[in-house]
Protein backbone atom coordinates (compact mmCIF):
# COMPACT_ATOMS: atom_id res chain seq x y z
CA UNK A 1 0.00 0.00 0.00
CA UNK A 2 2.75 2.41 0.73
CA UNK A 3 4.24 1.76 -2.19
CA UNK A 4 0.96 2.42 -4.40
CA UNK A 5 1.32 5.52 -2.75
CA UNK A 6 4.66 6.32 -3.61
CA UNK A 7 3.95 5.56 -7.12
CA UNK A 8 1.12 8.30 -7.22
CA UNK A 9 2.80 10.85 -4.74
CA UNK A 10 5.81 10.69 -7.63
CA UNK A 11 3.07 10.84 -10.54
CA UNK A 12 1.81 13.99 -9.02
CA UNK A 13 5.12 15.66 -8.14
CA UNK A 14 6.10 14.73 -11.76
CA UNK A 15 2.98 15.97 -13.36
CA UNK A 16 3.31 19.26 -11.08
CA UNK A 17 7.51 19.49 -11.62
CA UNK A 18 6.70 19.47 -15.54
CA UNK A 19 3.23 21.87 -15.49
CA UNK A 20 5.30 23.89 -13.80
CA UNK A 21 7.81 23.61 -16.34
CA UNK A 22 6.21 24.32 -19.34
CA UNK A 23 4.79 27.59 -17.41
CA UNK A 24 8.18 29.14 -17.15
CA UNK A 25 8.86 27.63 -20.66
CA UNK A 26 6.51 30.48 -22.20
CA UNK A 27 8.67 33.05 -21.12
CA UNK A 28 12.39 31.84 -20.55
CA UNK A 29 14.42 29.21 -22.54
CA UNK A 30 15.41 25.81 -21.09
CA UNK A 31 13.05 25.20 -18.57
CA UNK A 32 10.85 22.18 -19.07
CA UNK A 33 13.04 18.92 -18.76
CA UNK A 34 16.68 20.93 -18.83
CA UNK A 35 18.21 19.45 -16.09
CA UNK A 36 20.44 16.96 -17.39
CA UNK A 37 21.51 18.56 -20.50
CA UNK A 38 24.44 20.53 -21.37
CA UNK A 39 23.51 23.59 -21.32
CA UNK A 40 21.20 23.04 -18.14
CA UNK A 41 18.13 25.26 -16.93
CA UNK A 42 18.10 28.36 -17.93
CA UNK A 43 18.48 30.90 -14.82
CA UNK A 44 18.92 34.73 -14.59
CA UNK A 45 22.22 36.46 -13.72
CA UNK A 46 20.90 39.71 -12.57
CA UNK A 47 19.50 40.76 -9.33
CA UNK A 48 15.93 42.60 -11.37
CA UNK A 49 16.12 39.36 -13.06
CA UNK A 50 16.23 37.03 -10.34
CA UNK A 51 13.39 38.92 -8.92
CA UNK A 52 11.09 38.89 -12.32
CA UNK A 53 12.59 35.44 -12.57
CA UNK A 54 10.96 34.52 -8.91
CA UNK A 55 7.75 36.55 -9.46
CA UNK A 56 6.41 34.55 -12.56
CA UNK A 57 7.44 30.67 -10.71
CA UNK A 58 4.85 31.78 -7.89
CA UNK A 59 2.69 32.76 -10.32
CA UNK A 60 2.72 29.97 -12.17
CA UNK A 61 2.86 27.64 -8.80
CA UNK A 62 -0.68 29.70 -8.34
CA UNK A 63 -2.09 28.20 -11.81
CA UNK A 64 -0.56 25.06 -11.63
CA UNK A 65 -3.03 24.31 -8.59
CA UNK A 66 -5.75 25.97 -9.92
CA UNK A 67 -5.23 24.43 -13.24
CA UNK A 68 -4.35 20.47 -12.04
CA UNK A 69 -7.51 19.38 -11.29
CA UNK A 70 -8.34 19.93 -15.20
CA UNK A 71 -5.14 18.01 -16.06
CA UNK A 72 -6.34 15.51 -14.15
CA UNK A 73 -10.07 15.80 -16.13
CA UNK A 74 -7.67 15.68 -19.62
CA UNK A 75 -6.21 12.29 -18.80
CA UNK A 76 -9.42 10.75 -18.12
CA UNK A 77 -11.48 12.66 -20.90
CA UNK A 78 -8.24 11.17 -23.25
CA UNK A 79 -8.76 7.54 -21.75
CA UNK A 80 -12.37 7.40 -22.54
CA UNK A 81 -11.87 8.93 -25.76
CA UNK A 82 -9.39 6.27 -26.67
CA UNK A 83 -11.53 3.14 -26.49
CA UNK A 84 -13.99 5.14 -28.39
CA UNK A 85 -11.53 5.32 -31.12
CA UNK A 86 -10.15 1.72 -30.91
CA UNK A 87 -13.76 0.95 -31.22
CA UNK A 88 -14.52 3.10 -34.14
CA UNK A 89 -11.44 2.16 -36.02
CA UNK A 90 -12.20 -1.33 -35.77
CA UNK A 91 -15.89 -0.32 -37.00
CA UNK A 92 -14.60 1.84 -39.67
CA UNK A 93 -17.04 4.69 -41.44
CA UNK A 94 -19.81 2.62 -42.92
CA UNK A 95 -19.81 0.44 -39.18
CA UNK A 96 -20.19 3.61 -37.36
CA UNK A 97 -22.77 4.57 -39.31
CA UNK A 98 -24.83 1.40 -39.20
CA UNK A 99 -24.59 1.20 -35.66
CA UNK A 100 -26.25 4.81 -34.99
CA UNK A 101 -28.84 3.97 -38.03
CA UNK A 102 -29.66 0.53 -36.29
CA UNK A 103 -29.73 2.73 -33.13
CA UNK A 104 -32.13 5.75 -34.47
CA UNK A 105 -34.16 3.33 -36.34
CA UNK A 106 -34.57 1.05 -33.72
CA UNK A 107 -35.67 4.17 -31.58
CA UNK A 108 -38.29 5.54 -34.14
CA UNK A 109 -39.76 2.14 -34.80
CA UNK A 110 -40.29 1.48 -31.26
CA UNK A 111 -41.98 5.20 -30.86
CA UNK A 112 -44.11 4.99 -33.83
CA UNK A 113 -45.72 1.36 -33.17
CA UNK A 114 -45.20 1.47 -29.50
CA UNK A 115 -46.59 5.37 -28.14
CA UNK A 116 -48.25 6.70 -31.48
CA UNK A 117 -50.97 7.93 -29.43
CA UNK A 118 -48.50 9.89 -27.03
CA UNK A 119 -46.58 11.84 -29.67
CA UNK A 120 -48.01 13.55 -32.74
CA UNK A 121 -46.83 12.95 -36.10
CA UNK A 122 -44.55 16.09 -35.90
CA UNK A 123 -42.76 15.66 -32.66
CA UNK A 124 -42.03 11.48 -34.46
CA UNK A 125 -40.45 13.20 -37.29
CA UNK A 126 -38.36 15.16 -35.27
CA UNK A 127 -36.99 12.71 -32.72
CA UNK A 128 -36.09 10.93 -36.26
CA UNK A 129 -34.52 14.41 -37.41
CA UNK A 130 -32.57 14.33 -34.34
CA UNK A 131 -31.36 10.63 -35.01
CA UNK A 132 -30.48 11.95 -38.45
CA UNK A 133 -28.78 14.62 -36.99
CA UNK A 134 -26.69 11.72 -34.54
CA UNK A 135 -25.71 9.89 -37.42
CA UNK A 136 -24.24 12.65 -39.94
CA UNK A 137 -22.78 13.68 -37.03
CA UNK A 138 -21.01 10.87 -35.67
CA UNK A 139 -19.96 10.31 -39.29
CA UNK A 140 -18.62 13.81 -39.31
CA UNK A 141 -16.53 13.16 -36.01
CA UNK A 142 -15.43 10.14 -37.61
CA UNK A 143 -14.45 11.81 -40.92
CA UNK A 144 -12.19 14.83 -38.95
CA UNK A 145 -11.07 12.19 -36.37
CA UNK A 146 -9.68 10.09 -39.23
CA UNK A 147 -8.35 13.69 -41.06
CA UNK A 148 -6.34 14.26 -38.13
CA UNK A 149 -4.44 17.90 -36.78
CA UNK A 150 -5.06 18.92 -32.90
CA UNK A 151 -7.24 22.26 -34.18
CA UNK A 152 -9.82 19.69 -36.51
CA UNK A 153 -9.80 17.38 -33.95
CA UNK A 154 -10.79 20.15 -30.89
CA UNK A 155 -12.72 22.39 -33.54
CA UNK A 156 -15.27 19.46 -35.47
CA UNK A 157 -14.45 16.27 -34.23
CA UNK A 158 -14.68 16.38 -30.45
CA UNK A 159 -18.06 19.17 -30.60
CA UNK A 160 -19.47 16.31 -33.67
CA UNK A 161 -18.97 13.47 -31.27
CA UNK A 162 -20.64 14.89 -28.40
CA UNK A 163 -23.62 15.94 -30.84
CA UNK A 164 -24.03 12.08 -31.06
CA UNK A 165 -23.59 11.26 -27.56
CA UNK A 166 -26.10 13.29 -25.80
CA UNK A 167 -28.83 13.74 -28.43
CA UNK A 168 -29.88 9.92 -27.66
CA UNK A 169 -30.42 10.43 -23.62
CA UNK A 170 -32.18 13.95 -24.87
CA UNK A 171 -34.30 12.38 -27.21
CA UNK A 172 -35.06 9.47 -24.86
CA UNK A 173 -36.36 11.97 -22.13
CA UNK A 174 -38.81 13.07 -24.15
CA UNK A 175 -40.98 10.25 -23.73
CA UNK A 176 -39.43 8.62 -20.34
CA UNK A 177 -40.68 10.52 -17.25
CA UNK A 178 -37.99 9.38 -15.04
CA UNK A 179 -34.83 10.87 -17.60
CA UNK A 180 -37.78 13.59 -18.31
CA UNK A 181 -37.24 14.91 -14.95
CA UNK A 182 -33.62 14.77 -14.74
CA UNK A 183 -32.42 15.67 -18.25
CA UNK A 184 -35.44 18.08 -19.75
CA UNK A 185 -36.08 20.03 -16.23
CA UNK A 186 -31.88 20.76 -15.93
CA UNK A 187 -31.37 21.69 -19.36
CA UNK A 188 -34.73 23.89 -19.27
CA UNK A 189 -33.18 25.33 -16.21
CA UNK A 190 -29.81 26.20 -17.83
CA UNK A 191 -31.54 27.35 -21.73
CA UNK A 192 -33.45 29.85 -18.49
CA UNK A 193 -29.81 30.88 -16.62
CA UNK A 194 -28.39 31.42 -19.85
CA UNK A 195 -31.00 33.50 -21.88
CA UNK A 196 -30.77 35.84 -18.47
CA UNK A 197 -27.39 36.34 -18.76
CA UNK A 198 -28.00 36.96 -22.67
CA UNK A 199 -27.72 40.69 -24.18
CA UNK A 200 -31.25 42.20 -24.46
CA UNK A 201 -31.73 42.22 -28.16
CA UNK A 202 -31.34 38.24 -27.90
CA UNK A 203 -33.70 38.26 -24.55
CA UNK A 204 -36.66 40.25 -27.23
CA UNK A 205 -35.70 37.90 -29.77
CA UNK A 206 -36.24 34.18 -28.11
CA UNK A 207 -38.52 36.23 -25.48
CA UNK A 208 -41.40 35.04 -28.30
CA UNK A 209 -40.56 31.31 -28.60
CA UNK A 210 -42.83 29.13 -26.79
CA UNK A 211 -40.17 26.45 -25.79
CA UNK A 212 -41.24 22.92 -26.13
CA UNK A 213 -39.90 20.24 -24.99
CA UNK A 214 -38.49 19.13 -28.66
CA UNK A 215 -36.44 22.21 -28.59
CA UNK A 216 -34.12 20.67 -25.94
CA UNK A 217 -32.77 18.71 -29.16
CA UNK A 218 -31.38 22.01 -30.65
CA UNK A 219 -30.26 23.15 -27.35
CA UNK A 220 -28.20 20.04 -26.66
CA UNK A 221 -27.11 20.29 -30.19
CA UNK A 222 -25.59 23.99 -29.47
CA UNK A 223 -24.61 22.97 -25.76
CA UNK A 224 -22.53 20.30 -27.63
CA UNK A 225 -20.13 22.73 -29.22
CA UNK A 226 -18.14 24.32 -26.84
CA UNK A 227 -18.52 21.18 -24.16
CA UNK A 228 -16.70 19.31 -27.16
CA UNK A 229 -14.15 22.43 -27.59
CA UNK A 230 -13.27 22.48 -23.83
CA UNK A 231 -13.01 18.66 -23.47
CA UNK A 232 -10.64 18.52 -26.63
CA UNK A 233 -8.77 21.40 -24.88
CA UNK A 234 -8.17 19.31 -21.68
CA UNK A 235 -6.96 16.33 -23.65
CA UNK A 236 -4.28 18.82 -25.69
CA UNK A 237 -3.62 19.57 -21.97
CA UNK A 238 -2.87 16.16 -20.68
CA UNK A 239 -0.96 15.72 -24.00
CA UNK A 240 1.42 18.37 -23.45
CA UNK A 241 2.16 16.94 -19.97
CA UNK A 242 2.12 13.29 -20.57
CA UNK A 243 2.52 13.02 -24.35
CA UNK A 244 0.09 9.67 -25.65
CA UNK A 245 3.37 7.30 -25.23
CA UNK A 246 3.81 8.58 -22.62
Amino acid sequence: MAAGNRGIADAIKYDLTLMHETWMELFYPRQRNAENTVLGKYEPETTGKRLLYQLVSVLGLLIVAVSYPLLLTGYFVRFQARKLNVTAARLGLFGVILVFVALWGGLVALIWFGFQSTFSTVEIIAIGAAGAVAVVSSALSYGFWKLGGRGTTILLAYPFAMTALFLPPVVAALFHPVLEDVIIARSDELAQDLFQASPMFVQEQLGQIDRQEAHHVIIWFVFSFPIGWILGLLVSLADLIRPKNG
